[in-house]
């Protein structure tokens, strides 16, 4: 499992009838690492996992693991009420093929620190995979803190990394701190990526990325090559959209820009709905005014849109 570079946590697209679109979604993943990223995480938040029921979710890391091949490692992101649920599926995901977990708290159940390690470790412990941590506290009301992350290091050899989305950039400087370079810290707000290479980050689990890969792509290389000024222009352009990544509505928003992109639909499951109103029209307004200057050695699709 390589846990550096551009990591798309990737959306779930639903045909007219709201069924997961399989050929779209291998489509994507091919698409996606032709233009430079290094892994693909299926069901997270953004893939509307919690919408998935157990066997759509196999059939997506089936689908996913095809697409790309051996030589790209897919890491199924692993969330469950249970942890029994949790277990069973890290256990599916490595016999389907996948090369890393992504392993989220219990997303109702908002536990306390004991519970929560227990429940990451129960995880840890189903497979020999290596395993990424999710630490979002934000959204799921569970927070990771750095001493946290270094008690499961210490005690799970698999624990290769963190997908950082706490917000504050600081926590990356936090983790290296105790454990240097034990494990891959990764950025998981695709508004703090910049901040976060700066203080030792060496992977994005991106968002933005499903609609514009060749951008998020050159964002993060230059950016960890230390060419600042090129990293800073494709940054200041990409904002308005890269904010997209952190409010409640994200996958409906996410998934808009790839519509207005042409790659994929706006679909979303209920209880999400499509955006509309005066909602639907200033979100349009912010993606065609960034793409209205969106640098022109980026523009060209490398597969047909659909």
């Amino acid at each position: 499992m390589n846990w550096t570079g551009v990591i798309p946590a990737i959306t779930t697209c639903f045909d007219v009838n709201y069924k997961v679109d399989h050929g779209f979604v291998a489509e994507h993943c091919q698409w996606l690492v032709q233009n430079g990223c290094t892994g693909i995480v299926p069901l997270g938040s953004l893939g509307e996992g919690s919408t998935l029921d157990y066997d759509e979710k196999l059939a997506i890391i089936e689908t996913c693991v095809r697409a790309v091949g051996p030589s790209v490692p897919v890491a199924a992101s692993i969330s469950s009420l249970r942890t029994s649920e949790a277990v069973q599926l890290a256990k599916d995901a490595a016999h389907r093929g996948c090369a890393g977990l992504m392993i989220l708290p219990p997303y109702v159940y908002r536990g306390d620190s004991r519970e929560m390690k227990t429940h990451i470790a129960a995880v840890l412990r189903a497979t020999d995979l290596p395993g990424m941590l999710y630490n979002n506290p934000v959204s799921y009301g569970t927070d990771f803190l750095p001493e946290d992350v270094a008690e499961l290091a210490h005690n799970h050899p698999n624990l290769q990394a963190i997908k950082e989305s706490s917000t504050d950039v600081r926590r990356v400087t936090a983790i290296r701190a105790l454990l240097g370079d034990r494990i891959d810290v990764l950025v998981g707000v695709d508004d703090a990526i910049l901040e976060g290479i700066c203080v030792g980050a060496v992977g994005w689990i991106a968002g933005l990325v499903n609609a514009l890969p060749a951008e998020s792509v050159a964002l993060f290389r230059h950016a960890s090559n230390g060419e600042m000024q090129k990293a800073q222009a494709i940054y200041r352009w990409f904002l308005p959209l890269l904010r997209m990544d952190t409010v409640p509505k994200f996958v409906q928003l996410i998934k808009l820009v790839q519509q207005e992109v042409g790659h994929g639909n706006a679909r979303v499951r209920a209880p999400r709905l499509e955006l509309d109103g005066v909602e639907l029209k200033e979100a349009k307004n912010i993606i065609q005014k960034t793409l209205e200057t969106r640098p022109r050695h980026q523009t060209e699709e490398k597969v047909a849109r659909r």
